[in-house]
């Protein structure tokens, strides 16, 4: 749960581009979007691929596959059941990954273009490779 601002907080932060006011709270602009392969730039899981499960923009977050796994130590519910170690993926600042191109295997930012047809589309920079 995002814990909500203070007006004079949510004023001062609208000024920054890619940030924008929800309810009491933020919502930033992003680029990586729900489906999109990334690789991890930084961190513990730095040079590691994925396909990206959920996106945060309240919380400027990513949920990517096979990055980040924390593991959980469960206790016993009930009677006669035993514990368990549970593992799976938590999410990341969406600042540590960045669009990945399977063609060429290199990682790019995302700019926009105006195609033929009037649509305006994400591009990696690198290869120019459309991605919506």
């Amino acid at each position: 749960m995002v814990r909500s601002l203070k007006p004079s907080q949510i004023r001062r932060l609208v000024r920054r581009p890619g940030i924008r006011k929800h309810r009491n709270s933020l919502r930033y602009k992003m680029r990586i979007k729900q489906g999109d392969t990334v690789q991890v730039i930084s961190g513990d899981d730095k040079g590691k691929i994925g396909e990206v499960l959920r996106v945060f923009p309240e919380r400027n977050m990513v949920l990517v596959e096979g990055v980040n796994i924390v593991t959980y130590h469960r206790k016993p519910q009930r009677e006669g059941e035993s514990g368990r170690i549970e593992t799976k993926e938590a999410p990341i600042p969406v600042c540590k990954v960045m669009a990945y191109s399977k063609k060429q295997e290199v990682a790019s930012r995302i700019g926009y273009q105006i195609t033929a047809d009037g649509r305006k589309v994400r591009v990696l920079k690198k290869t120019g490779e459309i991605l919506d």
